[in-house]
């Protein structure tokens, strides 16, 4: 898909995120929590790595706050290299941030670095088989690639609106998949075929 087309693509998906936000915000992160508690099953202590929400993104606090009530260690991502895998950081709710790179905002650099065993990825749009429309800047497709090159394995779940579901979306060689997706309807786990 052309560079163009690509772009159009993430405009309009970025559009249908800013409605369902306006109508579910607050809402969809609640019952987002509700569904991911009920789907996943984590080993005590387990690092989930989650985001600082920016503009009309699902807030995945909510979520991250029933974890480390549980006692699961968070973190959030830095970019701490321009075209680099993020790393991630400790975090505990009520933590302040620092701001980042691409108005992101991050744990600050003297915070325990963390690995994780789940990541919660942002997205502007999904579809039916895991693909996942970002920013164009790679950052995630390159730190999944990195994490599920290691030793550890690490599940990718998409938090999304439902609405930001899409019909197949177009995929690169580098794209990486989730694994799952949570909205505020269901938590859908998507199968890992070897075949793109």
């Amino acid at each position: 898909m052309s560079a163009a087309l690509k772009q159009a693509a993430r405009e309009a998906a970025r559009m249908r995120r800013d409605e369902a936000h306006a109508a579910k915000g607050d809402k969809a992160a609640a019952l987002i929590a509700d569904h991911f508690m009920k789907a996943f099953s984590l080993a005590p202590q387990s690092c989930v790595a989650g985001y600082a929400a920016m503009g009309s993104e699902v807030d995945p606090a909510p979520l991250l706050t029933r974890l480390d009530d549980e006692g699961h260690i968070c973190a959030l991502p830095a970019i701490e290299e321009r075209n680099a895998p993020l790393v991630f950081r400790r975090w505990r709710p009520g933590d302040a941030l620092a701001p980042g790179r691409h108005g992101t905002r991050e744990p600050f650099s003297c915070a325990e670095r963390c690995l994780p065993d789940l990541v919660l990825v942002p997205l502007l749009a999904f579809d039916a088989a895991g693909r996942r429309l970002g920013y164009g800047g790679g950052y995630y497709d390159r730190t999944l690639a990195a994490l599920r090159a290691g030793a550890k394995p690490v599940i990718a779940v998409g938090v999304a609106f439902s609405a930001q579901e899409a019909q197949d979306l177009p995929e690169d060689d580098y794209d990486e998949r989730l694994d799952w997706v949570v909205t505020e309807r269901e938590a859908r786990r998507f199968s890992r075929s070897p075949e793109r």
